[in-house]
Formats: C-alpha cells, structure tokens, sequence
C-alpha cells in the first residue's frame, strides 16, 4: 500500500464533538482542544479492524501474556530502529504510566530520589511518589549549537546519582521538547547509571513518531551497559491513537534487568486490555504504511503553524520537534505571565497544555498539539494570536 492512499484524516468538528474522550469533554463547545496529546485522525483500519474481529468472535477475556504483541513489537523495532529485541523480553500492561510505576517499584526503595529532567511530562512529578520514591529535578540544559536547543545536563545526572539518585526517568523522546536524545548522551547516562548502581527508565512512547530525518537510538540498544542497568517504557498508543485502548509493553534486554521484572506481580500483566494488545499487535505489525503518512501530514501541521507562528505571534518563539506532534511554544516576550494557557482558555477559547505543569522551566510556555485539521490549527492560532495581540 502506497502511504498516500493510507493518509490519515480528521473528522469535522461537528463530529469529533461526538468523542467522549477527556479531550472532547474537558471543555465546552466554543473551546477549541489543543491540550491532551491525542491525535484528532480515523483510526488506522488495520487496527480498528483487529479489535472489531476480538469482538465479532467474543474474545475479550484476560491477556495474560504480550500474545502478538511481542513479536510484533520486535518486528517493529527491527525494521524501524535496528534494534533486535527477544519477543520473550516484551512484558504487557495497560499504559506507559503503569510500566514505570510498577519497575519503579521493584528498583528502587521507599524514599529513593528519582531524577526527572524539566521541563518535562507532568504525570512524571506524581508517578514517582506513586512507586515510592522522591522526585529530583535536574532540569534540560540549553544547548544552542544543536538544533534542538536542549540537552541531558550529565554533569548534574552524575551528581545527583553521588547523591543518592538510584533511578532517572528518561523521556526519550522527550516531552515536551520533541527532543530526541543522540546516541553519545544515552551512552554516557548508562555509564553513569551502571557507575552508581543506577536504573534508567527510558519513557520511549513518542518513539514511533520520530520525524523523517531524525536518527532514534533506542536506550536499549545504545550498548551492552545500557541493558544492564535500562528499561523501556514502549506503546503504540500515541502514534496510533489508541490512549484508551490500554495496552503498553515493558521492554528489557539484560540479566540484571529481567531479574527486576520478574518480581513485578502476576496482576501487572493481567490488567491489560485485550483489545488493546490486539490494537498494538496490529498496529505494529501492519501498521507502516499508516504511520508513514501521518508523519506526512504532521510534517505538514508543522510547516503550518510555523507560517501562522510568523502571522499571528510574531512574538512568540519555538522550535521544530524531532519527534511527535506537540510544539513547545514560548510566550515570555508576549505579557502573558508565567502561565499563558490561563488568558489564552479565557479570553481566546482554545485549550493548550499550560506550561508551569512542566515544572518551573515551563514558566511562561504552553503546550499545542498539531494533530488537528488546518482548519482547525489556523482557527486556533488565530485567537491566540488575538489575545496576545490584546
């Protein structure tokens, strides 16, 4: 199948209104949802048409194994990454949270600090006291001579394993940014995670949508070190839209690390959907050609918001992603304060994913999600723009 006759499309909005999701809910009609990372496309049909057969046959009781979904996750990280993975090393669950809560909980202690690094996804900030630990903050360094503006500050990883760090989670791709982590950092952070004793989670669920251009190293697959002593956080949920479906897959690739899993309890596994180990299987399977074009079309957001960017918000600056379809944008020079989302809810009736959830480096920043209509992104920026304008 060529990708162009697979191109994903949005629904008017009359009828994406229709979706019960927290997306099409949180807020009223005259507010245009740009918040939440959920993609406004159709389904991939291969996917919706896996789980219409697990309901045509009355197949939905327990998956109590990653099923399918194993090697087609492997498959997937081969032919994408390069990354050979073990189908027995894919352990299932219901979402990407739950996958870090429940290997937090068997690598660290009660009370152990865990680096994350903001400005960064906000569930991250609860997640760890969920499992147990202590949030530490090392936030992202600026770093102008890439193109992403951003880098792992190593320097205060390494200090704040001495510390007493026994964990980092990684966001890689990270969230908000886009920023995809480059081989050499991720070898020198397993270094210094085997160095102290360490475990890196690596939240790896934007990594399907890495841009056309982009290299993505997957943690596990940097060296032998970063097996060791890494766990990854995998889901086709938000390159296919399936946050609902709740499916997600805990990968290892190392005896230290499989030994961590293995004492994760039985109902870890058994709480995920079946449904949604179909949709994964499915979409990692069959699912190329769809993916392709979509990273087409956000490729075409992008290019979009950058001349609406130039149009309506003069004043405000951002950089491309490497990766997904959320745009980190800066609205310090505008006058809007330290939380721009609130005035541009209030006054322009479009929700964006306000900056300060990120941690305090998201001061003055908010959050939009460029996996919408053109329509539906012009209309957006455009009452920004008018709110900023005053």
């Amino acid at each position: 199948m060529h990708p162009q006759s697979s191109r994903p499309v949005a629904p008017p909005l009359s009828e994406l209104r229709r979706r019960t999701s927290a997306k099409w809910r949180t807020y009223p009609d005259d507010v245009l949802p740009l918040f939440v990372a959920e993609m406004d496309y159709g389904l991939a049909p291969v996917v919706a048409e896996a789980m219409v057969d697990l309901i045509r046959t009355s197949d939905l009781g327990y998956a109590e194994s990653a099923g399918p979904a194993g090697p087609a996750f492997a498959g997937f990280a081969r032919r994408r990454w390069g990354w050979d993975v073990a189908p027995e090393d894919v352990h299932p669950t219901t979402d990407v949270s739950v996958v870090i809560v429940e290997a937090l909980r068997v690598a660290i202690t009660p009370g152990d600090p865990v680096i994350i690094t903001p400005p960064v996804y906000p569930p991250f900030f609860d997640l760890i006291p969920e499992a147990g630990g202590q949030p530490v903050t090392v936030p992202l360094v600026r770093d102008d001579a890439r193109t992403t503006g951003h880098r792992l500050d190593l320097d205060g990883i390494s200090a704040a394993f001495a510390s007493g760090a026994r964990a980092i989670l990684l966001c890689h791709p990270h969230n908000p940014l886009g920023l995809v982590h480059p081989r050499g950092d991720l070898e020198a952070l397993a270094e210094l995670a085997a160095e102290h004793g360490a475990v890196v989670l690596s939240d790896e669920i934007h990594a399907p949508l890495v841009h056309p251009g982009t290299e993505f190293v997957p943690f596990l697959a940097v060296s032998d070190t970063a097996r060791d002593v890494g766990i990854a956080a995998e889901s086709a949920s938000k390159a296919f839209n399936l946050a609902g479906a709740k499916c997600a897959l805990t990968v290892v690739g190392g005896n230290p690390m499989r030994a961590l899993i293995d004492r994760q309890p039985e109902e870890v596994a058994f709480r995920t959907s079946i449904l949604g180990r179909a949709a994964t299987a499915a979409a990692f399977e069959h699912g190329d050609d769809w993916l392709d074009a979509t990273l087409v079309v956000l490729g075409e957001s992008f290019d979009l918001l950058d001349q609406l960017v130039v149009q309506h918000l003069p004043q405000v600056r951002w950089r491309r992603p490497q990766a997904s379809y959320l745009a980190w944008l800066d609205f310090r020079a505008t006058g809007l304060g330290d939380d721009p989302g609130i005035p541009i809810l209030d006054d322009g009736r479009v929700a964006l994913h306000r900056g300060p959830a990120f941690g305090l480096q998201g001061n003055g920043f908010a959050r939009l999600n460029v996996a919408c209509s053109a329509e539906v992104l012009t209309e957006a920026v455009e009452r920004i723009g008018r709110v900023v304008g005053g």
